[in-house]
Parts: structure tokens; sequence; C-alpha cells
């Protein structure tokens, strides 16, 4: 393998002399060229990048370097331009872990990689290691005497060769499953076979159906796993050895249609204290370690929550059966019992195994009612239901309780303001299908004082018991999410100030401006002005990004700041260690309030139940958690992204569909990105679609990169992040998952004498995957591409601690918050 050394020499100098000429380029202590190993990832304009573990960018692959790789190869690279000293450092870490079998170092996403200039580093693709696709699902076009499969992947940026013998007799719009057997060359096109037809793409469930098979989730269960659910009891019988708090005032806050319900809250007040009771369904109990149960539910990792239906972790004998804690049945449960002072810290706290007995299944809506309504008609009319004696009086001590909930709950909140936690106000939807799947309402939900209330408590349990189980040493599963990089949070906090101050300047030119009203958030934007995000040190505090969002609330800006906020801090998973958690600000977290749905939850309770029936953790015992635990860690942060991926596409699928019966429909949004080809526009309901640059007909209008606008050459006509505008859907493609909208004719003059006569025609990039007629498709992938591509590091989970329970329908909408391990926040995790 040869490697050029004059282009080495050259790297050298150029580094040097961008240096000074001072420091040496740790290049220097390289031997030879930098090969590197990692997952490419094809783009359909000819480029890729390759992912490497341990580098916090992604190598570009310029087009004819890809070795003809195939999206989701394993390949080797070898770096030919733009490694810098701290590309280098990490490329250094990344052999010495090699070689003394260490773990790879945590690298913290910024520069790295990404030299001055802003390019990033390319390489080049050495060889192919092994492909880590070898089957697609796609659309089947006849086209005799053979066929061609179009992957619903638009990442692949070819169609598939299907000869008509291995058909299997598709037909012109089937949705398929196709095993790759020919990966293809630069002047041949990969080949397949199909092994399944799911159906024709406009039946009812085969868009769903497709993304399941596509990000390969699973759907019944095995055998051996039905098997052992015939022996688990459907009641409880024995309650040695377990705390009996059947007799505490205890009730579940859920979505209107949670059958799976793993927590419970009790609540006594002390004094000036209050005594918190968190009571959590011990699964444990039921799925044993090693068994079917516990083998499959660690494969899965996690439920899923489609747009349709859900994918459970468990068998519904359990989930929704003996380990749910359904009201007015004996559960076993895991409960941490917390003593908490007027000031919202933990005084004393213990954790117990438990026997409980729900009194009520309540609803965020139906407390929500009572805490602002003083309408308790929810607890009366369970109660009633279940025949219980004197049942207004026990609603009213249900009530009694939930208004010193509520009094808990804002102590809490002005607690986790204080310390700096970190919120992020978005607004999320429920997509309403009618019987045969399709969508026919889009509608935002709103948090209310219900759900701020159980993310508080599930918080304080989550924290307590990290810190319980650090204090005692036990190998554990915890919940992290590291600090995001300086470099990063600085270019933020840069973009903003020049954002609001080219908005200033600017405000005149503006036809349809964001700030007509001179006033609006004026005294935000100069505190944002002068403001900065970086420390003295370098370091970045969640109170500088909690201020941050302080500023820019009320802003027409707010939200789609706050996901460019939320896009530059790191995504938190699950570790062994205790690393603490950045957007809560707390030293310590995990994730202990969803067994049911999470298996991090489930194992950190094994862990739990086994070191207090022991008295103390034996050396065998935690040796092999020891040897157990980075997998399982490691495992389930994977099929946690895979479980994200897939409810994202979904959530977009019917989205699209939704629009495609609404062309021609004029509505009022809110300009939510701008680029270079285009800017993106959010509508009140959450659904999102792409103005291309070449369907705005009554300017010539330049990006500017450094406002984030887009202005008009001739009029000066300004667009830019925050801006009402109204526009008219033009096309829904539910192939590509793509929406497109043209500006409403009341929003652009009549004459359009600086139109598309003066605009050249938006770049089709690869295969046109059959747009809507009347779409001026450009490539949307172009974000990624910008300065040779993306960052790989997605959004942290700033601000939760909960489980993806999508929606309301589906579960709490609490991920927007911090901790019930129940919710779902578009684009963010914790």
């Amino acid at each position: 393998m040869q490697y050029n050394k004059s282009f080495e020499k050259q790297v050298r100098k150029e580094q040097n002399g961008a240096a000074g000429g001072g420091r040496k380029d740790r290049r220097e202590k390289k031997s030879g060229p930098i090969l590197l190993e990692g997952v490419f990832q094809s783009h359909v304009r000819g480029f890729g990048f390759v992912t490497v573990e341990g580098l916090d960018q992604d190598l570009y692959i310029p087009v004819g370097k890809t070795a003809n790789a195939f999206y989701g190869d394993r390949v080797s690279v070898r770096v030919i331009s733009g490694a810098d000293s701290a590309f280098v450092q990490q490329v250094e870490a990344i052999e010495e872990a090699a070689r003394t079998g260490a773990a790879l170092p945590v690298v913290k996403t910024g520069a790295a990689g990404r030299p001055k200039d802003g390019h990033r580093t390319e390489a080049e693709v050495v060889s192919i290691l092994s492909h880590g696709v070898t089957r697609i699902v796609g659309t089947y076009t006849k086209e005799e005497p053979n066929g061609y499969i179009t992957p619903d992947n638009t990442h692949i940026g070819v169609d598939i060769y299907v000869r008509n013998e291995n058909s299997q007799g598709a037909v012109t719009g089937h949705k398929v499953v196709a095993e790759i057997t020919d990966y293809g060359s630069a002047r041949k096109n990969p080949e397949a076979r199909v092994t399944e037809i799911l159906g024709h793409i406009d039946d009812p469930g085969v868009d769903i159906l497709s993304i399941i098979r596509a990000n390969d989730l699973p759907e019944g269960f095995p055998d051996d796993v039905r098997a052992e659910v015939e022996n688990v009891p459907d009641s409880v019988k024995d309650r040695k050895g377990r705390e009996d708090l059947r007799r505490v005032v205890t009730v579940t806050i859920d979505g209107e249609d949670t059958k799976d319900i793993d927590d419970a809250v009790s609540l006594v007040k002390k004094g000036k204290c209050w005594e918190l009771g968190v009571h959590i369904a011990d699964v444990s109990y039921y799925v044993t370690e090693g068994s079917a149960l516990d083998k499959e539910a660690l494969n899965r990792g996690n439920s899923i929550y489609l747009v349709d239906r859900v994918i459970p972790m468990l068998p519904h004998e359990l989930s929704n059966g003996i380990c749910s804690l359904n009201e007015g049945k004996d559960r076993y449960a895991l409960s941490c019992i917390m003593t908490i002072d007027e000031k919202g810290e933990v005084i004393d706290h213990r954790i117990t195994e438990s026997v409980i007995n729900s009194n009520a299944r309540l609803t965020y809506t139906g407390v929500h009612r009572l805490l602002t309504q003083d309408d308790n008609t929810e607890a009366e009319e369970h109660l009633k239901a279940r025949h219980v004696r004197f049942y207004k009086q026990q609603a009213a001590r249900i009530a009694a309780m939930l208004k010193e909930m509520e009094a808990l709950s804002l102590v809490l909140t002005k607690a986790k303001e204080k310390r700096g936690a970190i919120d992020f106000e978005f607004q999320e939807s429920k997509i309403v299908l009618d019987e045969k799947g399709h969508p026919v309402d889009i509608h935002p939900y709103e948090r209310n004082e219900a759900t701020e209330l159980i993310e508080n408590f599930m918080l304080a349990a989550n924290e307590t018991v990290a810190e319980h189980c650090c204090w005692l040493g036990l190998p554990f599963v915890y919940r992290s999410h590291r600090a995001p990089d300086p470099e990063k949070i600085r270019i933020l906090s840069s973009f903003m100030k020049n954002l609001w101050v080219g908005t200033r300047q600017g405000r005149k030119g503006m036809k349809t401006g964001r700030y007509a009203d001179a006033g609006t958030g004026s005294a935000d934007r100069q505190k944002v002005k002068g403001g900065s995000l970086s420390g003295g040190h370098g370091d970045v505090h969640p109170k500088q990004i909690q201020q941050l969002l302080r500023m820019i609330k009320g802003t027409p800006e707010e939200a789609t700041l706050s996901r460019m906020t939320l896009r530059s801090m790191q995504q938190a998973d699950y570790t062994t260690d205790c690393e603490g958690h950045f957007g809560l600000a707390l030293k310590y977290y995990c994730h202990f309030t969803s067994p049911i749905r999470r298996y991090a939850d489930l194992q950190i309770h094994r862990i739990i139940r086994e070191n207090m029936q022991a008295g103390s953790m034996s050396a065998d015992r935690r040796a092999h958690y020891g040897s157990v635990l980075p997998y399982v860690a490691k495992h389930v942060s994977e099929m946690e992204r895979r479980a994200d991926d897939a409810e994202r596409q979904t959530d977009k699928q019917k989205k699209c569909e939704y629009m495609a019966d609404r062309i021609g429909e004029e509505y009022e949004g809110v300009v939510s990105g701008v680029t270079a080809w285009g800017m993106y526009v959010e509508l009140p309901d959450t659904v999102e679609g792409l103005v291309p640059m070449a369907a705005m007909q009554d300017d010539f209008y330049d990006f500017d990169e450094e406002q984030y606008v887009l202005r008009g050459k001739h009029t000066g006509k300004v667009y830019g992040l925050g801006q009402h505008v109204k526009i008219k859907v033009a096309a829904a493609d539910t192939v590509s998952r793509n929406i497109d909208f043209v500006p409403a004719e009341s929003e652009q003059t009549p004459d359009a004498q600086h139109g598309a006569d003066r605009r050249p025609a938006d770049a089709q990039h690869g295969r046109n995957r059959k747009a809507a007629a009347g779409a001026p498709h450009g490539s949307r992938q172009q974000a990624a591409d910008a300065s040779h591509g993306r960052n790989r590091k997605q959004p942290a989970e700033a601000k939760h601690s909960g489980n993806r329970r999508a929606s309301s329908s589906r579960g709490r909408n609490t991920e927007k918050g911090h901790g019930s391990g129940k919710g779902h926040q578009a684009g963010s995790k914790q």
C-alpha cells in the first residue's frame, strides 16, 4: 500500500505555517499513512462518509474515492487531506485502545477532524471489509423482462436490479423485501432477489410494515418466550419479605390509552417536608436473568411506539397484565421513598421491595382538570365503578394528595431551575388514524401541571437511585449526558448574536419582517448580543444554556433556535460509569422508572434487588455484572437509537400521507430553517415542508450565511427564522417522505419579473423518486453536504428522564420534561 510522502510533507508545511511556524504537527510522530476502519454511508450524489468509532466527526469520502462501497459497508480508509493535530490525537487514542484492549475514549463533539478552514477530513476507501446491509426494502417496478427495486433508504442512490426469475411474481407498485446477491460495480447496478412481498404500496398498513422490515424491528415473540409466559402467574399471592404499602393512598397518572403502567406515586406531608413515594413495577421478579424472557427483552432493548402500533419489549401478559400497576390490584413494586425538604432537596430516602395497590388510574387530562378547575370527577368515577365504599370520601383524599403533589412539584421545578437544568420547549403532535391507518388529523399537544408533576417525581427517583447505588459502589447502568464541546457552543452563541444584530440592522428592508414590531424581544436580543456561552476556561455549564433559552423565550425564532441549541449538544446514552447528566445538571442519574419498556431499568432493578436480598453483593456477582454490563449499556443505547429512527420515520410517513390529501391548500406557518436551496416552513400542527428556491418567483434570493436569511437580490425582501409566512402545499412524496410548499399568492407579488426565468434550475441529484406532480424538489440532503457533511452526534436528551412514549394516545408525553421516563420529545432523549 503506497503512501504519498510528498503529500504528507505538504500537509506538515501548511499546518506549521498556519501555526506561525512554531508547534510541530503531531503527524510527524506517525511513520506512515493514517489508516482507519469504519462504516460507510453513501449519498445519492456519489460521495459518502465513514463513521469511525472514537472520532467525533465523520470522514468525508469524495466522489471517485468510495471504491464502490455500498451503504452500511465496513471499510478500511486512508486519510488523504485535512488531518490537523487534534484529529491525529484522536487517531493515536484509537490506536492505543486497540493495542491495550482498553475501551475507546469518549470524544467530545467539536472541531477535531475539521481544520480551521472549515473543511472536513477527507479519506479514500482502501478496501471493503464486510457488507453491513444484506437486504433492502423498497418499491418494485416491472420493466420487461426483468425489474428493479427503488430502495426506501434514500441514502442508497441506485436502483437494485432484479431478474425475472428472482422476483417472486412481484408487480409494479409492490413493496418488497429483497436479499442482495451482487453489490455491483461502477458500471453495474447491484442485484437482488425478492424474499417477501409485503403488499401493494397503497394497501393499508404496508407503509408501516415496510419501516418495520427496513429497521429490522421484532414483531411476534418466539416459542420459548411464549412457553415461559404460560407459567407466569396472573395475580400476586406471596407477600413475604416485602413491605406492605397497600394501605398507602397511591395513584397512577398516565395518558388515556396507556395500558402498560409501570409507575405509581404517593405523598404524605410531614411538617415542612414531604414523603414522596415513587413505586415502580417489579418486572425483575418475573423476568429472571438468563431466561428466554430476559434474553428477548435484552435483544429488543426497549418498547417501540410507532404511530399505529406498539412493539413491546415484553409480552402483553406481563406488560399489560401482572407487571402493570393496574388500579385495585395487588402488585409487586420496587419503591423509592424520599423525604424532600422545602428547598426541594432529598434529605433522606429508602429503597424497598414492596407490594402496592393503586387506588385510582388517573390521566393527565383528569388531574389537570382537578388542579385548574377543582373538578374531581375522574377519581370519583373510577372508584364508583369499582364499587369502593365511601368512594366520594376516598376521592376527596386523593384530591387533597394531588394538590399537595402540585405544591411539591412547584418546589422541585424551582430547584431544577436554580441548579441550571435545561428545558427545551418543543411542540409535539398526535397523529390520528382512521380504521385503515390513514391519517385524518394532526394536532399539537400541550404540557400541563399533571405532566410536569410526574416528570419531576420520576426525575427525583432516578437521581436518588443513581446516587444511592453509586455510593454503594455497585456495578450499575447509568444514564449519562456529557457536556457539549465549548467550541460548538461558542459558534452557536456567535451565530445567534450575528443573527439578531443583522436582523435589527436589516429591519427597515423587510417587507414581511420577523420584527415588524420594533419592540419584539429587543431586550432579550440585546442580552444575547453581549452574552457568552463559554466559561473562562472553555467549560460550559448547563446554566449558561438555560440562560440562552430564557433569552430567546417568546421570540419568533424560539422553537428553531432551541432545536439548534439541542443539536449542538451530545447525545445521552447508557454507561457503566457515573458520568453525570449535563442537560439535567445532575451528578448522578439513571433510568429506574420504566422497567416494562426499557431494559436498562430492568437491569438495574435486578441489581438493586439482588444487593438488598444478599445484604451485600459478593465478589463473584460483582465480577459477573462487571463483565456483562458494558455490553448491555452499549446494546440498549443502540436499540434506543434504532427505535428513535423508526418512530421518526413513521411520523414523517403519516404526516406526508396527510398532506398528500391537501395539495393546493393554503396554510400559515413559521420559517424553521433557511438553506442555500430554500427555506423550511413548519405549520402549527408540526408538519414541516420545504419551499425550494425555484418556487420563490418574485425575486432571485441569495442565502446570507452569516445572518441566516434569504435576501431578495432586487426587492431586498428577507425571509428568516421565526418569520410567519403563507404557503400552499405543492407536493407530498410518500416514497421519500418529503413535503414541498410554494409561497401562497398573497406571499409574493404577482409580477414575477425576477422569477424563475432568471433562476437556475434546482439540481436534480440522483434518480427522481417519483415525486408528486409539481414538486420543485431540490436536494434535501444538501444540508448534510455543506463543508463536506454532517456531524453524526445527534441531539442530546437535554431534558428528560423518560422513555419513548410518543404521545398521550400511546403513553406519556413527558420526554419533553425531565423525568417521568414516559414521554416522547422530538429529536431529543434523556
